[in-house]
């Protein structure tokens, strides 16, 4: 492969970065062609580190490509080592019906995840309560970090199947605590967000998670909250209980460590709770959630279940002017901004925007090794009526028909790169692709050195096997495709190789899961089966 594209993405990114430099922090100007960073402030760091850029009051130090030789990074990626790059974070799961009477609405999920930062910043989750019914889907898109991503993903699902529990199924998870017993299974894991770095403070996580569901308790209504009530409540609650944590007196470093960066970092999120018909989504941030609809004569269309937390969200616009000041209006959305710096309105974490600047002092004079940490006391300019970010989400209900074939949510890394209709025509290019493979080789007799005469002109030809996750296949175009819309097979090698400290400028952690539903089981529900 020609090396002309690793040379022009190298050089146009040097040329690109401007900085000005001032005291410990450094400010970027560089904007790529397809893709933001949500922070726009940099850590500086000594340059004989190696790591990757991310967003600014970053947990993992930034670093720039210094380098001027061409012979840096090698692109010579076969298929095979392309499909391996993109595959390495495939998931997928078919769901089995709770009960054989009642067949669930969800057939199966399929999931991947591709790295731009290092580490990845994106988290996903999927599980099913066990106390109630419903299938949860989440996307998690960190920034400044990994540490506010990777909380939310563990604990939100548990305050969201705290809330739906009844009265009843509250006091039995308190009886057993006071009784030092086993508490009742909340949650099964479809899907992990991983290995928890936080294993040393869950003591304080479930003690958090106790006085939720006591509160619930006082409250006394029988049934528990309604779906609607319990995602608003649940990110709004675990919110406050992060920014809480930090405030309390703890005497464990690693849980106060760990517990400033979560709540120093910051992550967006999109969730979706499936119950039989009813899907219901929860978003706060830039993440997105999309349904594929086949209609009656087999057209496709797209039906969006989310808006953009954003400045060009006029809806978000308006909300955040009500909020403040009149005097504020020219400055609450700068370059596109929330106060100039991150570009979600709606976020988990990033107390900096939300405490008061003398909160945040106290908190951070606690004796805190702050540059060790990455924590960095900064206050944008204008920074007067906080908090100007919320976690509270935009919840959306929709009435799952046999119609409704598939649910995509993804962070932006996806949405930057392709619209909702790209999404939707490539989910079905793999439905009718995946389809016609099974009526072949139903139609075909079964010939092994036909077989292997077919793969082998495949690979002699240069074509890829196809992508069996559909989630593979859209990070695929995603980073692969041109402006017209079309593969080019330079582009992916180019996009898979850059060196880690060049990755963050072309493209975002991207990080997708396609759920698809069972249209027979949901015209079951309509016609009383």
């Amino acid at each position: 492969m020609s090396s002309t594209v690793s040379y022009w993405i190298l050089n146009s990114t040097r040329n690109s970065i401007a900085t000005l430099q001032g005291g410990r922090r450094l400010y970027s100007r560089y904007v790529s062609n397809r893709n933001k960073l949500k922070w726009r402030l940099f850590s500086r760091v000594p340059p004989t580190l190696n790591s990757s850029p991310c967003g600014g009051f970053t947990l993992i130090k930034a670093y720039r490509h210094t380098s001027t030789e061409e012979d840096d990074f090698h692109l010579q990626l076969s298929p095979e080592q392309i499909n391996e790059a993109l595959r390495a974070g495939e998931s997928a799961h078919k769901i089995l019906d709770l009960e054989s009477r009642v067949p669930n609405s969800v057939l199966r999920f399929e999931s991947n995840q591709l790295a731009a930062n290092s580490p990845v910043e994106d988290r996903r989750g999927v599980a099913s309560c066990l106390q109630t019914n419903g299938l949860m889907f989440g996307i998690f898109d960190g920034h400044g970090g990994h540490a506010c991503a990777q909380a939310v993903s563990e604990r939100l699902f548990y305050y969201v199947a705290v809330s739906l529990m009844s009265h009843q199924t509250l006091e039995h998870m308190e009886g057993a605590m006071e009784s030092m017993k086993p508490l009742l299974p909340i949650l099964h894991w479809l899907k992990h967000p991983g290995d928890s770095i936080y294993k040393d403070v869950t003591s304080v996580h479930l003690d958090h998670l106790r006085v939720y569901w006591q509160e619930l308790l006082d409250l006394h209504m029988e049934m528990g909250l309604s779906i609607e009530e319990a995602l608003m409540y649940s990110f709004q609650r675990l919110d406050s209980d992060i920014s809480l944590e930090i405030q309390a007196p703890l005497e464990d470093e690693v849980t106060r460590n760990l517990s400033l960066q979560v709540a120093f970092s910051g992550a967006t999120a999109c969730m979706a709770h499936v119950d039989g018909i009813h899907l219901h989504v929860a978003n706060a941030g830039d993440c997105r959630a999309i349904l594929g609809v086949q209609e009656d004569n087999g057209m496709w269309s797209c039906l969006p279940l989310t808006r953009d937390h954003n400045a060009w969200n006029q809806a978000e616009l308006s909300r955040l002017k009500r909020e403040h000041p009149e005097s504020e209006d020219r400055t609450i959305i700068m370059e596109d901004r929330l106060l100039g710096v991150l570009i979600p309105c709606r976020a988990f974490g990033d107390v900096q925007l939300k405490w008061s600047k003398e909160l945040q002092r106290s908190v951070l004079e606690r004796g805190f090794n702050t540059e060790a940490l990455n924590i960095y006391q900064f206050t944008p300019p204008h920074y007067y009526t906080p908090p100007y970010l919320t976690a509270e989400p935009e919840v959306t209900y929709h009435r799952l028909r046999p119609q409704d074939k598939f649910l995509v949510l993804a962070s932006d890394g996806l949405w930057d790169m392709l619209s909702n209709e790209d999404v939707v025509r490539l989910v079905v290019g793999h439905l009718t692709e995946a389809d016609q493979h099974k009526t072949d080789l139903a139609q075909r007799p079964a010939n092994l050195g036909l077989m292997q005469s077919l793969l082998l002109q495949r690979k002699a030809s240069g074509l890829h096997e196809a992508d069996q996750n559909a989630a593979t296949r859209l990070i695929r175009h995603a980073i692969g495709n041109n402006e017209y819309g079309e593969m080019e097979a330079e582009r992916l090698a180019a996009m898979l190789t850059l060196p880690e400290d060049l990755a963050r400028m072309y493209r975002d952690d991207i990080t997708v899961t396609v759920v698809y539903f069972n249209s027979e089981s949901i015209g079951a529900y309509y016609k009383g089966g």
